[in-house]
């Protein structure tokens, strides 16, 4: 279909006017400005959607492989009676399609102290081989192993707890429990030292600070445990289908406990990290908002510098659709470059956010990222494909709307009232 005139929509005429509207000329100097700010507003306001989408993603990545690579999935606990039957019980969980683990644990709280210093911990009791089918722990074992983990009185300790006590590979660590043995005097702490067998590091300070790993037999010991477990954790193949194996353990368990899963254990922090990725994605939208504001502002004031062009046009035939489609291509193309340019940058940034921080830290001498009061070791960032494309398509959609009403404002004049505009 085509004009009056017999110019198709979006010819090469219309095209080329556009883009010489967009090369301002010296005296239309303050119009190139406004086109300029709400280019860099719009790339700079997409880029920065773009980064910290990918980070808050990151973030709940990691946090969540983390948190669910140490802790189980979902953790029962017993009811009414102790866990004493907790190798059957794990067994037939083990047969479940999807559960990749159910490790029997005990698990206490303790003082650990060296010649050097002091500091809470937490004292896991699993089995080796437990460890073993854990990856974040079985592949981030920095000094020594699990080979004799079963059969030796030792620990396996956090990095960052190491260092806080001064301690090394072979060195000896001391743990007190306030739960010890029961005498005429009253309840007295149990006291026991332990060589370091092993040292890991996830990359999550929570764990690396506090974490101690004992064998499941010494654990029992320790803690006054007769034969029995403190809980199971299970681990699946997938955390978002935990509803749907909750419902199949609790069918397969067969004894009465109590479950918990990982939604309930971290309910509070998950919801306030998506509360806060929410408001954040609403704030940032504001920038491309205030761009395409720009965009409206310099194209009325164009389309009143240009009341003389758009009379001689129509004078010459040109339609009104084309007097539209002339300008609403000046507006789109600054919306569509700088969505596109905001897209690159932001890109360039979250592949590579690691190098970009070394090096402001470089310059600044600053330590922006500081692992020892933050969750996690590094920033990260992960790219959503379908978060990426609703900001993409955001933009351009307020991009094209921003271009609407200038663009019809200057179909509107006929030859007469554009000489008087003008």
């Amino acid at each position: 279909m085509s004009d009056a005139n017999g110019t198709r929509p979006f010819s090469a005429f219309e095209w080329m006017l556009s883009l010489r509207y967009l090369r301002a000329r010296r005296k239309e100097g303050f119009i190139s400005v406004i086109a300029g700010f709400s280019f860099v507003g719009i790339m700079l306001g997409v880029a920065t959607l773009i980064i910290v989408m990918a980070v808050m993603n990151g973030f709940r990545k990691e946090l969540l492989g983390k948190i669910l690579g140490v802790q189980g999935h979902m953790v029962l606990q017993p009811i009414d009676t102790p866990l004493t039957d907790y190798a059957a019980v794990a067994t037939r969980l083990m047969r479940i399609q999807g559960v990749r683990l159910a490790a029997p644990v005990i698990e206490g709280q303790a003082l650990a102290s060296s010649a050097f210093n002091a500091g809470g911990a937490i004292v896991r009791g699993m089995r080796a081989e437990d460890l073993r089918r854990l990856p974040l722990i079985s592949t981030n074992i920095k000094q020594g192993g699990l080979q004799d983990f079963d059969t030796t009185e030792g620990v396996m300790v956090g990095q960052r707890l190491a260092n806080q006590l001064s301690l090394r590979l072979g060195d000896s660590l001391t743990l007190v429990s306030p739960k010890g043995s029961s005498t005429p005097m009253g309840m007295t702490p149990r006291i026991k030292a332990y060589p370091i067998v092993a040292i890991f590091e996830v990359g999550m300070t929570e764990y690396d600070s506090a974490f101690v790993f004992m064998p499941f037999n010494e654990a029992q010991a320790y803690f006054n445990r007769d034969g029995d477990a403190s809980s199971i954790e299970v681990y699946t193949d997938n955390a978002d289908r935990i509803e749907h194996y909750r419902r199949v353990v609790s069918e397969s368990v067969e004894r009465p406990v109590f479950i918990v899963d990982w939604r309930q254990r971290n309910a509070t922090f998950f919801s306030a990290l998506q509360v806060e990725r929410n408001v954040m994605f609403m704030i940032l939208t504001l920038i491309v908002f205030v761009a395409a504001l720009n965009i409206i502002s310099g194209l009325i004031m164009l389309v009143k510098d240009k009341g003389r062009d758009i009379a001689i046009l129509r004078t010459m035939g040109a339609t009104r659709g084309a007097v539209m489609r002339i300008f609403l291509i000046t507006g789109a193309s600054i919306g569509v470059v700088g969505t596109l340019a905001g897209f690159a940058l932001g890109v360039i940034v979250c592949l590579n956010i690691q190098s970009i921080q070394e090096f402001v830290s470089w310059v600044t001498g600053t330590t922006l990222w500081d692992p020892t009061v933050r969750f996690l070791t590094q920033i990260p960032a992960d790219m959503s494909t379908g978060e990426t494309l609703s900001v993409l398509v955001m933009a351009l959609t307020l991009s094209l709307l921003a271009t609407l009403y200038p663009s019809w404002r200057a179909a509107k004049l006929d030859p007469v009232e554009a000489l008087r505009y003008e």
